[in-house]
């Protein structure tokens, strides 16, 4: 606690976390704990004969179908959904949404289900309203590089649709294979080209989206320049599914590199790997695309569960640096020039250098397959982090020293280029006594560096009630206000994103 109090601003932490501990008439609520189911109505008969009058074949009842989709890609969390709709058209989801409001049912979207904070799973017994059937590519424009599709296109999909036209998606996740685009504008996912082409707040032109009463905003712009009045579609990128439904995307995708090359290198310390970062910067300028970490622990789950080689000699940490340009010879000279800067200035002590596709992907893979190896180590505690980046490693050095022997494993990797943390601890089982000294330990440090506590993956149902070691209760009541403006009912995602002292 003394290193806690020797920080700024954790007695302004300490005075906002204390409201979430409390609810509105007084009561003590448990951060971690499930919210109370809220009074909404449950799906009869009659419903479910309204649904398959407008979704015909398309509404799940059937135990074994739906149950994947009560359960999250961690399995960490649970719902008890009954009903699983899937629609193919904004129609089909506005009149959905405008009957659910009416009876007072709640819903929650759904797309890849890939989301790792509980966000995409029902709670109760909430309908599922998937987005997996919307998977349409409305228009490319080949001149300005702006894609509109659906909502369920699977992010891998729309990458082979534009690299096959000389483009590629702004975004780029591990989990691209099953995530769908509407999912990754909903929880605002940051992902691997960040760095480069920025979030999808600048990338996402314009949206479609359906609000809670069944009301279709069209915000479908493909324009990059437009302010007339305020930017409503940045309302709902990041909202969770907790505003509308999103049914339509355009984005803004840039031209297919002509020449990439990713570097695999290994540093002795993180003062090291900063200082590359720096290095990195300086001489690669334009064509640096991404620059990412890993350290020596999730090398070795790597080696251990899913039997993946080191390509270099052992190292403390790990840097995958990708370039991307429109010249071959250039591009070759510049990267020549860094690494022989970073040789012999001994920042780097080993490394090595892919040009071809299979070399590439093989690279990558050491970064993107992370979050599996750890899946095969045990029940996972994930935490995804903003920092200062020279504080980015420190909160994994402090938390191996903190839980000491009651972890299994503490690793940390992630985007350096954004200074965003990827904090894992797992352990044999689900153990709450160790979630206990993680929680809000995590929480604290994080807030004593003025950082974020969900740079990429969204607060859901898990972080909810610790908004406000990021948020002032001002900003958090002001979210409030927007929710219940748009959706005076609650019937969208009930239980997530908003602390539960804002929802009693």
């Amino acid at each position: 606690i003394n290193y806690f109090l020797s920080k700024p601003r954790f007695t302004q932490v300490l005075a906002s976390t204390r409201k979430l501990h409390a609810g509105a008439d007084g009561s003590k609520v448990s951060p971690s704990a499930a919210p109370e189911r809220l009074p909404f109505c449950r799906v009869t008969e009659e419903d479910l004969a309204f649904f398959r009058k407008i979704l015909a074949g398309r509404t799940i009842v059937d135990p074994d179908l739906v149950e994947p989709s009560n359960v999250d890609w961690l399995k960490s969390v649970r719902g008890s959904s009954e009903v699983l709709l899937r629609p193919q058209t904004t129609e089909e989801v506005s009149q959905i949404l405008s009957y659910c409001n009416s009876r007072n049912l709640a819903v929650n979207p759904q797309g890849g289900n890939t989301g790792l904070v509980g966000g995409s799973v029902p709670v109760y017994d909430e309908i599922i309203l998937s987005t997996s059937l919307m998977n349409k590519i409305l228009n490319f424009d080949s001149i300005s590089g702006v894609l509109t599709c659906q909502a369920g296109c699977v992010l891998e999909n729309l990458s082979f649709y534009l690299e096959e036209r000389d483009y590629i998606m702004p975004l780029d996740l591990g989990a691209k294979g099953s995530c769908q685009i509407g999912g990754n504008v909903a929880t605002n996912a940051g992902g691997l080209r960040l760095l480069r082409y920025g979030s999808l707040h600048g990338t996402v032109l314009g949206l479609e989206l359906v609000l809670a009463d069944g009301q279709v905003l069209d915000c479908l712009s493909t324009l990059r320049k437009d302010n007339t009045g305020y930017d409503l579609k940045q309302l709902f990128i990041g909202s969770e599914g907790t505003l509308g439904v999103i049914t339509a995307v355009s984005i803004l995708c840039p031209r297919k590199p002509k020449s990439v090359n990713v570097v695999f290198l290994g540093c002795e310390t993180f003062e090291q790997l900063l200082k590359t970062f720096q290095l990195c910067k300086s001489m690669l300028g334009e064509i640096l695309s991404a620059f990412e970490f890993l350290d020596s622990e999730c090398m070795r789950l790597l080696n251990t569960h899913l039997k993946l080689p080191n390509p270099i000699s052992d190292c403390p940490f790990y840097i995958v640096i990708e370039t991307s340009g429109s010249d071959p010879t250039h591009d070759a000279q510049k990267l020549h020039n860094f690494l022989e800067e970073a040789m012999t200035s001994s920042l780097v002590s080993d490394g090595t250098v892919a040009t071809e596709e299979a070399k590439i992907k093989a690279l990558w893979s050491l970064r993107e397959r992370v979050t599996e190896a750890l899946t095969h180590d045990g029940f996972t505690y994930k935490y995804d982090i903003s920092l200062p980046v020279e504080r980015i490693y420190q909160l994994v050095t402090d938390m191996r020293k903190h839980l000491g022997n009651r972890a299994k494993s503490v690793v940390g990797y992630g985007h350096v280029g954004d200074g965003n943390l990827h904090l894992n601890v797992t352990s044999p089982s689900k153990d709450p006594a160790l979630l206990a000294a993680i929680e809000p330990f995590v929480y604290e440090w994080t807030a004593s560096c003025r950082g974020s506590i969900s740079a990429e993956h969204g607060l859901g149902l898990k972080k909810r009630n610790y908004i406000y070691y990021s948020k002032q209760s001002q900003a958090v009541a002001l979210m409030g206000n927007i929710k219940a403006m748009l959706d005076p009912k609650g019937i969208l995602n009930p239980y997530k994103t908003l602390p539960d002292n804002l929802k009693q």
